[in-house]
């Protein structure tokens, strides 16, 4: 393509505009929020160390660490293969730590796409041909007469907008503060799903103990039904007794049934949580005496917390996302440059089109000043700045909540650690004075009514213990979740995709 000596000029001038790169952009700057200046979390300081209950699952002593990291697998401080398992399954199947993941591709495509648009001039090429007619006295020759002829032509055109007053800068500052926003959005969604399947583990340890635990009391329950009946064959005993009884056992098959049930509930949201339909998962049992209570638990720094919460990350990179928008809004209300340049050539035959005498080129510069609109850009304006409002609103609502979520998470194990021992205690002495009552009722001298009141004691005494168990462990996930679970030292991404499962399109498309 041939391409005339004065077009050089057009490149003068856009490299001349791109150093309007550099001047400042409108609308405010971001700043990052500054970190709540508070010295703690709860109201009353929690003790350094916790209670303990030796021999008992999750009665190990604990102690708070403070300042101390968290280990990016912070689960397999319970040291349980099984856990670790299930949690790295998930990790690469679960549907929605993948749609996360795949927002966050999008969002940082969204950026590359906006950069390109942005900053950078628009080239295209054309090129055409045609056969057309046209009158003598289109040239202003007389007559009748006319021409049909060929024309072909070919071009390279090139738009550029100039960021006088940097609304592409903020456009593209907006765009990268939502592809953070996605990021930290795919962390939440990481740290809730690691969680959730440690909590989600411990509660089904904690009901198959429940269940253990009932299945001994009602083989209890059973053969003191049989033991009362041979008794009411020698009159011993009333009726009344023997259905007492009866109904006692009655009432426990109902609990056992209704632990079934949950059991079975847990353990399908387990299978779900690991991206598998409940008749195809292999999901092992767990068992509140194969798991090891973290003797040390980190606690970081209130000023640490608002940089270690994905939420509160992802709040502040919305924070930025509309500030920006506020900065696009003002700059849409200044003028706007924009410069354009064509070269290309146009000639009668093909042979001809890039010859010397068929060369064309265009530049041209132009600014548009808005001046009536019907306050459309101003009301656009007003609506990024409440925008902006609403995320500082959603951004301090989040701290809040986080903070709240610590402290409540330091009460729950110090008021958890103190409910072990007393559930304990309770457990130990309703097991022993049931089995003097028993003993006292078998020999004649207490009556059926105090075993039957006794029973009852232990087996709620029983199940409160287990309850209290299952509870140190679940709080102590709550609060390697509070903290932020430590996803700054993860090596790797979030979700680590199993390509496998994947489905290739061109695959599909065969098959149907």
């Amino acid at each position: 393509m041939f391409f005339p000596k004065s077009f050089p000029r057009l490149h003068f001038l856009l490299l001349l505009s791109a150093g309007v790169l550099n001047a400042c952009a409108v609308g405010p700057d971001f700043k990052q929020p500054d970190a709540p200046q508070v010295s703690g979390f709860t109201e009353k300081p929690v003790p350094e160390k916790l209670a303990s209950v030796p021999n008992v699952p999750g009665g190990s002593p604990q102690e708070f660490a403070k300042e101390a990291d968290i280990p990016a697998q912070w689960w397999a401080l319970y040291q349980s293969p099984e856990l670790d398992a299930l949690i790295k399954k998930a990790l690469t199947q679960n549907p929605n730590l993948g749609a996360a993941d795949a927002a966050l591709r999008a969002a940082q495509e969204n950026v590359n796409a906006q950069i390109g648009g942005q900053y950078f001039p628009a080239i295209g090429l054309g090129a055409n041909g045609g056969r057309q007619q046209t009158p003598n006295a289109a040239f202003g020759f007389p007559g009748n007469g006319d021409s049909i002829y060929n024309l072909y032509n070919a071009s390279v055109n090139v738009t550029y907008k100039l960021d006088v007053f940097g609304g592409a800068r903020r456009t593209v500052e907006s765009a990268r503060a939502q592809a953070e926003y996605q990021q930290f959005q795919l962390e939440g969604a990481y740290l809730s799903l690691t969680s959730n399947l440690v909590t989600s583990a411990i509660r089904e340890a904690a009901i198959r103990a429940q269940l253990q635990a009932t299945a001994e009391i009602l083989k209890a329950q059973q053969n003191l039904a049989d033991v009362t009946e041979k008794q009411l064959q020698i009159g011993t005993v009333s009726k009344v007794d023997v259905t007492s009884q009866k109904a006692l056992v009655a009432n426990t098959q109902v609990d056992l049934i209704n632990y079934e049930k949950n059991l079975s509930i847990i353990r399908n949201q387990l299978a779900v949580y690991t991206g598998e339909f409940p008749s195809n998962a292999n999901i092992a049992g767990f068992n509140l005496s194969n798991l090891t209570l973290p003797e040390k638990l980190p606690l970081s720094l209130p000023s640490s917390l608002v940089r270690q919460r994905p939420d509160v990350r992802a709040a502040e990179a919305l924070l930025k996302s509309t500030n920006a928008l506020v900065g696009v809004a003002t700059a849409n209300l200044l003028p706007q440059v924009n410069l354009t340049g064509a070269i290309g050539s146009e000639a009668l035959t093909t042979g001809a089109l890039f010859g010397p005498g068929a060369a064309l080129w265009s530049v041209a510069g132009g600014v548009f000043q808005p001046l009536f609109q019907g306050g459309q850009l101003l009301a656009q304006r007003r609506g990024a700045m409440a925008n902006y409002e609403q995320a500082v609103y959603q951004y301090q609502a989040t701290v809040l909540n986080a903070f709240q979520e610590v402290a409540d998470a330091l009460r729950a194990l110090d008021t958890g650690a103190r409910a072990l021992q007393s559930a304990s205690d309770a457990e130990r002495y309703a097991y022993e004075t049931l089995d003097l009552v028993q003993q006292q009722y078998k020999l004649g001298t207490q009556s059926y009514l105090a075993v039957l009141y006794y029973q009852s004691q232990y087996q709620q005494a029983k199940i409160k213990s287990i309850q209290a168990q299952a509870t140190r462990f679940s709080d102590t996930a709550a609060l390697f979740a509070a903290l932020g679970g430590g996803w700054w030292n993860r090596e790797g991404p979030a979700f680590q995709a199993n390509p496998v499962t994947i489905a290739d399109p061109k695959q599909v498309q065969s098959k149907n």
